[in-house]
């Protein structure tokens, strides 16, 4: 009899056990012992639907607005290919904080989907664990086109200052 395999698993790779990988924390209550591991978890909460536990992980300041009827529209009607982690953070024993990046592969109405998101994390001090704290996608670059002003160059506005005494101040 093969071992039921974890629902966090990279997707199109061979998964890892559930019960050594994601169960001990959603089925056993232990704390998540880094930020990754709980990035795991709630994914294979999210392919389990484990509501309950996507709502007690999240910080205490980030559950305000937990919709409790649409996370669990989701995670039902949603089925759950696997989580590829792009990049971690810090979030290890020790670290106050940390980030993960994923994507988390599902299918929903029949269309495969993939959701990107960087996450940040937070040491909860009393289980000795982790707990969400918010997405943080990283803002992207600005968008620059064409030859921009210099400093001391006449402001484009058209006013005749320069334009670090123009235009350049209000930015």
């Amino acid at each position: 009899m093969t071992e039921k395999p974890c629902p966090c698993r990279v997707k199109d790779k061979e998964p890892l056990p559930y019960a050594t990988c994601c169960a001990p924390i959603l089925e056993e209550g232990k704390p998540a012992p880094t930020a990754e591991a709980l990035m795991r978890a709630r994914y294979s909460a999210f392919a389990l639907g484990k509501i309950d536990f996507l709502y007690d992980s999240l910080a205490p300041e980030s559950r305000h607005d937990f919709d409790r009827k649409a996370v669990q529209h989701w995670a039902t009607q949603s089925q759950w290919l696997g989580l590829d982690i792009l990049s971690t953070e810090d979030g290890k024993a020790g670290d106050k904080e940390g980030y993960v990046e994923f994507v988390a592969h599902f299918s929903l109405d029949g269309n495969e989907q993939a959701h990107r998101e960087r996450s940040k994390f937070r040491a909860d001090e009393t289980t000795g664990g982790w707990c969400f704290l918010e997405e943080a996608n990283r803002k992207p670059e600005p968008v620059v086109k064409g030859k921009q002003p210099g400093r001391n160059d006449p402001c484009p506005c058209g006013s005749g200052k320069k334009f670090k005494k123009c235009c350049a101040m209000a930015a």
